[in-house]
């Protein structure tokens, strides 16, 4: 097995300071550009990254396992439903036999408190890769996008419509660390996690910033620099779906609702979307709508991520 430095984990963006943000940012915007001109550093050279998924997955898994091969790895896919994890052995035991075999874990699952023993089981590097509490690799990627579209991150305005879920979580922590001011407008009762209003606010109140919860979509969108959404119902609530659609339904983005934002705002979502619910048809094929832009830059900033777990 390979000689291993003290390892870090990316559990979430609470584990990370403004500038280690920046940080990978930058390194993400340079990695990009290399890429491009077919230049790929090969710090994961002799690595094996295993990819530990629960959940079905398109962008992440395969975003992931491109990141780990161009940067000279070996991303090896590992379905729960095909370990002994589904006949019950312990994510305690797991974690300290994978660490025997693979130089780091890359986890897609629905509770948070998994990844975290994941860390504290093993000595190898953990990636949270979605949980039904954070996403913070989408909004890496996210904040790469939101600085290449608008120049700059520090004074911008953006307003997330929709359920208060994990990219809801991970926007209030990630842009209040990087400068920006955010809305999270949703219904009555479907805010984010109280632990993660109160951090953003606390982030937000030593920098001279906002991080506001709204239950009025036209009041919120006003001045708004991007508009973001994803789905109403996440992976395991689709048996709400039907309720879900019509409690939501005022915070569609749609033509009337981004008239109401500056008049370059741009328009994100997470995808996968279902479009004519969160998000009309025509606002996804809108020219300022960059979901496309969030799709390939999720490649670019988890290549800096490892490069931040890695070098």
């Amino acid at each position: 097995m390979l000689e291993r430095k003290k390892k870090k984990d990316l559990l979430g963006l609470k584990d990370l300071s403004g500038q280690e943000i920046e940080e990978i940012i930058s390194w993400a915007e340079k990695m990009k550009e290399n890429s491009k001109r077919g230049v790929e550093e090969q710090f994961l050279e002799g690595k094996c990254i295993a990819l530990l998924f629960t959940k079905p997955s398109t962008r992440t898994r395969v975003s992931f396992e491109v990141a780990i091969s161009d940067l000279g790895g070996y991303p090896l896919f590992l379905s729960a439903q095909d370990l002994q994890l589904s006949r019950g052995e312990t994510i305690e035991d797991t974690a300290r036999v994978l660490s025997c075999y693979v130089d780091g874990l890359v986890i897609r699952t629905f509770a948070q408190e998994e990844i975290e023993e994941y860390a504290r089981s093993g000595d190898i590097p953990v990636i949270n890769a979605l949980t039904d509490k954070f996403h913070p690799c989408q909004i890496l990627a996210d904040i790469l996008t939101i600085k290449e579209k608008k120049g700059k991150l520090p004074g911008l305005k953006l307003v997330y419509l929709g359920d208060g879920n994990n990219v809801a979580n991970s926007i209030l922590i990630g842009m209040t660390k990087v400068g920006m001011d955010v809305t999270i407008c949703c219904p009555p009762g479907y805010e984010p996690a109280e632990d993660v209003i109160a951090l953003a606010q606390e982030i937000a109140n030593r920098s001279g910033l906002t991080a506001l919860i709204s239950h009025n979509p036209g009041e919120a969108v006003q001045g708004a620099d991007v508009l973001y959404t994803d789905v109403w119902a996440s992976m395991g609530q689709e048996r709400d779906q039907e309720e879900r659609a019509r409690i939501f339904g005022p915070f569609q983005i749609n033509s009337r609702l981004i008239s109401r934002a500056r008049e370059d705002a741009i328009i994100m979502h997470c995808l996968p979307a279902h479009r004519g619910e969160e998000i009309t048809d025509e606002i996804m094929s809108h020219p300022r709508c960059v979901i496309y832009d969030q799709a390939e830059n999720r490649l670019h900033a988890q290549k800096a991520v490892l490069k931040f777990l890695y070098q």
